[in-house]
């Protein structure tokens, strides 16, 4: 009778354990992904407050915006990958953006800051942007593998580098610091132009622009990168664990440089795009990107601990801070609670991810 009694106790407290462990695997599934499930309330709560947000025109904005954030996010979630992160992504992208609104304001343009400078060829503009945005990144990628300089360090420096080079090029041939405008309409027209249109509904459209395909090309490379090539692997070898990658024959340091190099060249094309997009470029474009691009890496699953990342999530994330921002404005959110609100998810997004490490430690 006591074997029997033994084996009823026993099945009792295995059910109890079975149970208990269910439970916290539902919690530990909660708390792994309250971030989306957060998102997916704030976005009902949105679409019943404001019938304007789930059509069709707000999806096509939410879509545009995505796709000119892109590159940016690509660029730094390589570093992130590493460990690391790219403070200076921001002020390279405001410098490209500049860089590229002098060279291709139109011939006829008044305020034109180089006024015998002929308008350049698009490609030839693409190329200096992209080599000036890589150089960048290779400085950054040259100080942290040579020297074994904290990330944060060395691209804080050279965000005040590139800030100071980007006002002193503002000030260039007489312009003494004022906005450039005046952009040629074919390169508006290359960036901003239509592909195609979208029914909306009552006889209306909705353009979605040229850039949009640009942002799609960008991801199936970035993918192909990171996916496909010994590049690639080696990126997440390094990032995994930089001893072991060095024993098993990666170069560190030339893996260091090049993550750093492409994310540079990201920075470039995404300078390119937001020069034509918002038409008026000034010394404060691109402040604050490189805090939006982290923010969409870490909630797409980009993971600060290292060698974690894809380049799925990272499309995912730049959509879903998207989706916040523009909802944030439906609701009529002034602009000084958005930064509260960007903090917040930058904060909560990193705390899941390092508990999500620390669960499988």
């Amino acid at each position: 009778m006591s074997a029997i009694a033994n084996m009823k106790q026993g099945m009792a407290e295995f059910k109890a354990m079975d149970a208990k462990d269910k439970r916290s695997k539902v919690i530990d599934t909660l708390l792994n992904n309250a971030i989306y499930i957060l998102l997916i309330l704030f976005v009902i709560y949105t679409a019943t407050q404001n019938a304007n947000f789930l059509k069709i025109s707000s999806l096509v904005n939410i879509v545009s915006l995505a796709a000119s954030s892109l590159p940016i996010a690509l660029g730094i979630g390589g570093c992130i990958v590493l460990t690391g992160t790219d403070l200076s992504a921001g002020r390279v992208v405001g410098l490209t953006a500049a860089i590229s609104a002098a060279m291709l304001q139109a011939s006829d343009w008044a305020n034109k800051m180089f006024d015998t400078l002929p308008e350049m060829p698009i490609p030839l503009v693409i190329l200096a942007v992209i080599l000036v945005g890589g150089l960048v990144g290779l400085v950054n990628g040259f100080f942290v593998a040579k020297f074994s300089l904290h990330p944060f360090i060395v691209t804080l420096a050279t965000q005040l580098i590139v800030y100071g080079l980007v006002l002193e090029f503002y000030m260039l041939n007489g312009n003494n610091g004022q906005p450039l405008s005046g952009l040629s309409d074919k390169f508006k027209n290359f960036v901003t132009g239509t592909m195609f249109t979208i029914p909306a509904g009552n006889g209306q459209t909705v353009a979605v622009p040229w850039y949009v395909l640009y942002a799609i090309i960008l991801v199936g490379v970035m993918w192909f990168i990171w996916n496909k090539t010994t590049f690639g692997k080696n990126m997440f070898a390094v990032g995994s664990n930089p001893e072991a990658a060095n024993v098993s024959g990666v170069n560190v340091f030339k893996t260091t440089v090049l993550v750093h190099t492409l994310a540079g060249c990201m920075y470039g094309i995404e300078g390119f795009i937001e020069s034509a997009r918002i038409s008026s470029n000034n010394a404060g474009t691109g402040l604050n990107y490189e805090s939006d691009a982290i923010a969409a890496c870490v909630i797409g699953g980009v993971s600060f601990v290292g060698g974690t990342g894809k380049i799925s999530g990272i499309v995912l994330g730049v959509f879903l801070l998207r989706i916040i921002f523009v909802a944030l404005n439906m609701l009529s959110i002034s602009g000084n609670t958005q930064y509260i609100i960007k903090g917040l998810i930058i904060l909560i997004a990193c705390s899941i991810d390092m508990r999500k490490y620390l669960v499988k430690k």
